[in-house]
Parts: C-alpha cells; structure tokens; sequence
C-alpha cells in the first residue's frame, strides 16, 4: 500500500512538474532566443546610457542629437523587448554587460571632440554587430514574436547606423 502511495504521488508531482514548466516559457522560446532578449536588452540599456553621455558631454550638435536619439529610440524598442520577454517567462539582467560597462566608464572620462570621435567610432562599430545579431534571430530563432522583434528593430538600428556613418564621414 505504501508503495502504490508512493508511486502516485511521484506520478502526480511529475504530472505537474511539466504542466508547471509548460507555463514558464512556451516551449517555442530556444535557448538563441533568450540568449537573443537577453543580449538585446543589454544592448538598449548600453545605448540608453550612451546616449545621456552624449548628450551632456559630445561637443558636436550632431553627437549630441544622435544621444538623444538613441536614448528615446532604444527606450521604445527596450520597452517593446521588456513586454515579449515577460509575456515569455525570459528573466533579464538590470544593466549592461560587464564589457558594455567598461566601455560607457571610457566614454564617460571623455568630452568635446574626444568624446565625439570615441563614441562615433565605437556606435558604427557596435550597430553593425547588432545587424548581425537581428539577421541571426530572424534567420534561425525558433519564437516567431522574437524573431518578430529583431525584425521590426532592423530599420531602427539601421537609421542609426546610417546616422553615426554620415557624422563619422563628416569628420
């Protein structure tokens, strides 16, 4: 009898355990795709405190405007990532990388023409990256609403990728 009791209860806990873990993170969310919403938050958090550097330390109206820029545009997309990421049980990290840290320190102990160059030249650098990071998702990740985010930020990140080139060549 105890035996049976125990059989039955191991099968019901196990029973649950699935439904339970059903419910964490639909079972269409990879590991690339919150791999994808983790990397992707980071970023906009990077560029959200970028883009205040910029604003208050470039010497360039040009440098200064693309902060702002990227403060609100990152804002909304970040906005938009936060909602698909807790519709999907994905848990994010409250700041930028380590390496995304250290880079804002940098920029942060620079100002006026300094900063400008900086921060032109490593916006170009990362924006490209983040194009690569959006074709992967769309490309191979296996949620349709993630591979829809990258999507949809695609134009976004390449408006300011075009922006940062065309202040970088105006140097």
């Amino acid at each position: 009898m105890l035996r049976w009791l125990i059989v039955l209860v191991a099968a019901v806990v196990a029973a649950l355990s699935g439904v339970t873990a059903g419910y964490a993170a639909p079972p269409d969310v990879g590991d690339q795709d919150k791999a994808f919403l983790v990397g992707a938050h980071q970023d906009n958090l990077a560029e959200i405190q970028g883009g205040q550097i910029a604003e208050r330390q470039a010497g360039k109206q040009s440098v200064k405007d693309a902060g702002r820029k990227f403060v609100e545009d990152h804002t909304s997309l970040d906005d938009q990532l936060k909602r698909v990421a807790g519709k999907l049980g994905v848990d994010l990290p409250g700041k930028p990388s380590e390496e995304q840290q250290a880079e804002l320190q940098r920029f942060a102990a620079k100002s006026g023409t300094a900063f400008d160059r900086a921060w032109i030249d490593a916006q170009v650098k990362d924006h490209r990256k983040t194009l690569d990071f959006l074709d992967k998702e769309v490309s191979s990740g296996s949620s349709q609403e993630v591979k829809n985010l990258a999507r949809d930020a695609k134009p976004v990140v390449q408006e300011h990728l075009n922006l940062v080139e065309s202040i970088q060549s105006g140097e």
